[in-house]
C-alpha cells in the first residue's frame, strides 16, 4: 500500500515479481532452445517442454506487466478500481455494505476469497465502468451465480437463467442500458441475491487479507461520514 495526498493505493499481489517472471522465461526459453541444438535426441522431449514452459512464463510475466500500477485508489469521495480492461468506481454514498461473502456448506458457513460491496444505487457505477471491464467481469465472476443455483440440484449443473438474462435494464435515473452493460446488471441483481452483494474484488488484487481490507474501507467509510457531517 501507497498514499498521496488524496487516495490510498492499493497494488495488487498479482502485478508482483512480473518483471522476475519475465526474465526468468526468457532465460528458460533461450537456454532450451540452445540445448535443443547440441543434446542427443533423447533429450527432445523434455527440451520441448521446457521451451514450453519459458513460453508459458514469458506470457504470465507479460500479463503481470501490462497490470496497473495500483489496483485500487482509494479516495475521499469514492473508491476507484484499476485494470487492464478499463475501471470502474463506486461513491461512498452508494456504498451500503461491504465485507467478505460467505456461502453455507451444509452446517457450517465458509468465508469466500473475495471483497464485496452492496450497493445504494448502481447508476454511477454502471454509467462508468467501461464496456471491456465490464464484459471482463460478466465472464470472470459467472461461477458465482452456482451459489444461486437450486439447492435441489444434485448434478452441479443446474445454472441460473440468469446466466443468459440480456434484457434491457432501467436505472433509477429512467436511463435504459442495452448490451454488455444490460447484461452486467442484471448479473449483479442475480448475485445479489444468491451472495447478497453486487460488485466484487478478488483477493489476489489485493495487498492484505481480505477481512483486513475490510477493516480498511469501513475506517475509510467512517471517516467520510464524520467529514460531511
Amino acid at each position: 500500500m501507497s498514499s498521496s495526498d488524496d487516495y490510498i493505493l492499493i497494488r495488487s499481489t498479482a502485478k508482483r515479481n512480473g518483471l522476475t517472471t519475465l526474465l526468468i522465461g526468457v532465460a528458460v526459453l533461450l537456454i532450451a532452445s540452445t540445448a535443443m541444438s547440441l543434446s542427443p535426441d533423447w533429450l527432445f522431449l523434455p527440451l520441448v517442454f521446457a521451451v514450453s514452459g519459458g513460453i508459458v512464463t514469458i506470457l504470465v510475466g507479460w500479463f503481470k506487466l501490462r497490470e496497473p500500477p495500483h489496483s485500487l485508489a482509494i479516495g475521499r469521495d469514492r473508491v476507484n478500481y484499476q485494470h487492464r480492461c478499463g475501471q470502474w468506481q463506486i461513491a461512498w454514498e452508494d456504498i451500503q455494505r461491504v465485507d467478505c461473502p460467505r456461502v453455507s456448506r451444509g452446517l457450517d458457513y465458509d468465508t469466500l476469497e473475495l471483497v464485496g460491496f452492496k450497493l445504494k444505487c448502481y447508476d454511477e457505477f454502471l454509467l462508468t465502468i467501461s464496456p471491456r471491464l465490464a464484459s471482463h467481469i460478466i465472464i470472470e465472476q459467472r461461477p458465482l451465480l452456482v451459489h444461486g443455483q437450486d439447492k435441489s440440484c444434485t448434478t452441479g449443473g443446474c445454472y441460473s437463467s440468469s446466466m443468459f438474462e440480456d434484457k434491457p435494464f432501467t436505472l433509477e435515473n429512467g436511463q435504459t442500458l442495452t448490451g454488455n452493460k444490460a447484461i452486467l446488471a442484471n448479473r449483479m441483481t442475480a448475485v445479489r441475491s444468491a451472495l447478497g452483494y453486487d460488485v466484487f474484488i478478488s483477493a489476489s488484487e489485493l495487498d492484505r487479507e481480505p477481512e483486513e481490507f475490510v477493516g480498511l474501507l469501513r475506517e475509510c467509510q467512517v471517516a467520510r461520514l464524520r467529514d460531511s457531517a
